[in-house]
């Protein structure tokens, strides 16, 4: 049996902007959902993160997750099972408040608030939610005498990327999970493993972290133990270099940068009427959602290689990036932990 793998989906992420709402509900009316049909899969395993705010979903994620996601997924009689991740619960110390409940889905979903065996087609996995002080003597139980091989979750575990270039060092460690054959998680939004653990990253992009980076879902095969990966050709997140010493941008087709959040990084502007006629077609001639100008590296550029600038990183790597080339007898391994950590946070 085939098993479709969602992780996650952070439905109500970017204050609901009716640009990204569109962007993910044409992943799921147009990839998602025709490839279970045409391949009549019906089981569906997500792996945490349904929604994206811990604390309250308004009225429009409620309509818009039941509508395009939850009503689909009855309608075409597809066995759910949920495993809850830290977004989808109220506390931090508990998962028994949480929002799938809440949200009325229904007895015939499974959903799990601590590790638990099922069978699936004949084969014994373990599904672990998000790990907290409730369930956590209970988890770390399961993971030492559990006769599971295969182990699907919403995990922290060291020595994985969370973004491009950021590694993982908190949570368990990958020495936990050496009883299963595979394990397979959500929480890290980027596609990564060791051969043992897979992270499966995000199936679209969500933030700008995202930027440049292969999304896509996945499908797991009981039988075979393998896992194939859909991509998700899409994205909602595009950069421009602007150099009018290279190129004339008069002419230049912005139809790709429909319904998309954009930076314009200024790297070389000696021509004022051609740079003003190509920022006022963005905002008078497309449908972007946003366009974020980059326009003063002058004092960046002072400390920094150009070259960083000019590859329009994501935030956490130009962080790092930059720190790293700054002149200073500070700690350049604390500063940029500590920027990592002001990241997370202000994206959580």
């Amino acid at each position: 049996m085939k098993i479709a793998l969602l992780n996650d989906t952070h439905f109500g992420c970017r204050n609901d902007s009716p640009h990204f709402i569109n962007y993910q509900n044409k992943f799921y009316e147009e990839q998602f959902f025709p490839y279970l049909i045409k391949n009549n899969i019906k089981c569906l395993v997500h792996l945490g993160d349904v929604v994206d705010r811990r604390k309250f979903i308004n009225h429009n994620t409620a309509h818009n997750f039941k509508k395009v996601f939850w009503d689909r997924l009855k309608e075409l009689d597809i066995e759910t099972h949920v495993i809850l991740g830290n977004h989808d619960t109220y506390y931090k110390n508990t998962n028994e408040v949480n929002a799938l409940e809440n949200l009325n889905v229904g007895n015939e979903v499974k959903i799990y608030t601590k590790a638990t065996e099922i069978t699936l087609d004949g084969l014994d996995v373990l599904l672990i939610p998000w790990i907290c002080e409730d369930n956590m003597e209970d988890t770390l139980h399961k993971l030492d005498h559990s006769t599971s091989q295969i182990a699907f979750g919403h995990l922290e575990v060291k020595g994985f990327e969370m973004h491009k270039g950021v590694m993982n060092e908190h949570g368990l460690e990958k020495q936990n999970f050496r009883r299963f054959e595979k394990v397979f998680s959500g929480h890290f939004h980027k596609k990564s493993d060791d051969g043992h653990i897979f992270y499966l990253g995000t199936q679209y992009q969500i933030m700008w972290s995202d930027y440049n980076c292969p999304k896509g879902f996945h499908i797991f095969d009981t039988d075979t133990r393998e896992l194939e990966r859909i991509e998700n050709p899409l994205p909602i997140f595009k950069k421009l270099s602007y150099d009018d010493t290279k190129e004339n941008y008069d002419n230049l087709d912005l139809s790709s940068y429909e319904n998309c959040f954009v930076k314009l990084f200024v790297n070389r502007k000696t021509n004022p009427e051609m740079y003003g006629n190509l920022v006022e077609r963005f905002y008078n001639n497309t449908n972007i959602h946003e366009l974020i100008i980059n326009e003063d590296t002058n004092d960046i550029t002072q400390t920094v290689r150009v070259d960083t600038i000019d590859q329009g990183e994501d935030t956490l790597t130009f962080l790092g990036n930059y720190i790293e080339q700054v002149d200073t007898d500070l700690d350049k391994h604390k500063l940029k932990e500590f920027a990592k950590e002001l990241y997370t946070e202000a994206s959580e």
